[in-house]
């Protein structure tokens, strides 16, 4: 068969992880489980939630392959590094195991789809060590659905598991989860994330920029499966290369260099230069909304420098000298209030009719909010006889620092 006639694997499934060593970003919980598995003391109920894309049903399969792998020699026992080449880990891996069977809750909610696994489970496995059940999305099923699996589940034989995928844990009843060992799957890392999706690329023999790739990882917020499948698009709609500005274009996000250089604007109080700032990103495509969520990401990652320094290693070195800089000049309570009015206006914008307009309207209202008078300030001046009631007051801001754009 030619390679043209051969069907396309989209990334998030040519990549999904094949062993523990592949799963980004759960080092807590694969200990854990190695652990459980070395010293014998399997639970028979898991209970896997977390974000979409994090890795949930990968786990789940890879757990499976974990218990049922009999290794190369066909002698093996469970084990935390399954071999992937033994005849159960190469049926669950395709998806064509008798013992493994998955369900999704989504289309089987009922007592009767239920009750087909309650009978199941008192005949042993065909050709397994355990015969195991997925259930995807476990929070879907009925009130009755769960009720019928109670007993099982409270009582299951020997040589059944059950492992439970979902993404909304405060819907499964706590008579259920009282009775499965649960593992919280977190969001993964944006580093992590990147050096996974540089892995990717260097596969598939595709150029990608570092900042392209910290651009994929921000927008997957934690989930790799979400982040795959933007470097899929990306990867279709480049020229053989991903790059940053190409990313930001397909992303609808501002350049981070001019959201840098319009934060400056808003903190010089200058009105003119920041609806010009403004209306030059809107004409080169770029949606009012994202610009506020640019503005909200550089407020955040400045107050985060005043606490905890700018190391964030998703950060480019412009950004951080940038988010340092900032922060040595400007107070929390500036910060705050800045933080507060570009909130207010970012939700403003996205229920507006008029984007452009309400977003120039709420920075306009940020720069004049930046030229009153400190509260804190005028109350110490108020009490140490400075400033009387009735004089006017205008505000001495601090001399912002210019960082590098």
């Amino acid at each position: 068969m030619s390679e043209s006639s051969t069907p396309y694997r989209v990334l998030a499934r040519k990549y999904r992880p094949q062993n523990f060593r592949e799963l980004i970003g759960q080092d807590a919980m694969v200990t854990t489980l190695a652990n459980a598995i070395r010293r014998g003391r399997l639970a028979h109920a898991f209970l896997l939630t977390g974000v979409r894309g994090v890795g949930k049903t990968s786990t789940a399969r890879l757990i499976a392959k974990a218990l049922n792998c009999i290794g190369t020699d066909g002698q093996g026992g469970p084990t935390i590094d399954p071999c992937g080449v033994c005849e159960p880990c190469i049926a669950i891996a395709e998806g064509r195991h008798i013992d493994v069977v998955e369900m999704d809750a989504a289309s089987h909610t009922g007592i009767d789809d239920v009750r087909e696994i309650i009978e199941a489970v008192r005949y042993a496995s065909v050709s397994a060590r355990y015969k195991i059940y997925i259930i995807d999305e476990v929070h879907m099923l009925s009130k009755p659905a769960f009720n019928g699996l109670l007993k099982t589940l409270e009582e299951p034989p020997a040589h059944v598991k059950f492992l439970f995928a979902t993404t909304e844990v405060n819907k499964v009843p706590i008579t259920v989860l009282s009775r499965c060992q649960r593992f919280d799957l977190r969001r993964i890392p944006a580093d992590k994330l990147a050096a996974h999706f540089q892995h990717v690329v260097d596969a598939e023999g595709v150029e990608a920029e570092a900042e392209a790739l910290a651009l994929v990882a921000r927008a997957a917020e934690g989930s790799a499966r979400d982040g795959l499948s933007i470097l899929d698009q990306a990867i279709a709609h480049g020229s053989g290369k991903v790059e940053a500005a190409q990313m930001r274009d397909m992303l609808g996000l501002s350049d981070r260099g001019a959201i840098r250089r319009l934060f400056g604007e808003l903190l010089k109080g200058d009105a003119g230069a920041m609806l010009t700032a403004v209306r030059a990103q809107y004409d080169l495509g770029v949606e009012p909304a994202a610009m506020l969520h640019g503005l909200l990401e550089t407020c955040h990652g400045v107050t985060r420098a005043k606490v905890a320094g700018a190391d964030d290693p998703a950060l480019s070195v412009e950004e951080r000298e940038a988010y340092s800089s900032w922060a040595g000049g400007l107070g929390f309570a500036t910060l705050h209030r800045l933080w507060q009015l570009l909130l207010k206006g970012h939700g403003e914008v996205q229920s507006a009719a008029m984007p452009i307009e309400a977003a120039e309207m709420a920075l306009l209202r940020v720069v004049h909010a930046s030229q009153l008078p400190d509260p804190g300030e005028l109350a110490r001046k108020l009490s140490s006889g400075d400033l009387s009631v009735g004089t006017s007051a205008t505000a001495s801001a601090p001399p912002v620092p210019a960082p590098p754009a």
